[in-house]
């Protein structure tokens, strides 16, 4: 005589198919996305950014650096002098926190940023 037994996930599952609260769910009858394509390591971190619509660019002090290395072509889109003082003490706020190591990632040499020399170069860059 076999012995049947059913666990209790498994008869929540089997009791909501009964009910039909699996029916016409969104992608049923659809291949998989992806299905036969070979995967990569890290598959399951680019799936999750790609559906939750994130962005990972990397670690803080890496993002730091290459916002202070894009630096002059975003002030050269500021109007006025003011705009420019605002965005070169913003970006020196960032790298102080980044060198007393109050931002995640690795610790990262940057030099704060002359506001009158930023303000000089936008300047001369507008005329």
């Amino acid at each position: 005589m076999a012995h049947w037994y059913e666990s209790r996930i498994d008869r929540q599952i089997r009791e909501a198919q009964e009910r039909g609260e699996f029916d016409n769910l969104p992608g049923a009858g659809k291949p998989l996305p992806d299905a036969g394509r070979p995967l990569g390591e890290d598959w399951w971190l680019k799936d999750l950014l790609r559906r939750e619509n994130l962005s990972f660019a990397g670690p803080a002090t890496l993002m730091l650096r290459k916002e202070v290395e894009e630096f002059a072509a975003a002030l050269a889109k500021k109007k006025t002098e003011q705009q420019v003082r605002l965005a070169v003490a913003a970006l020196n706020e960032k790298i102080v926190r980044a060198q007393r190591g109050l931002m995640d990632g690795p610790s990262v040499v940057i030099r704060t940023i002359d506001e009158d020399e930023a303000v000089r170069a936008w300047r001369s860059a507008r005329s």
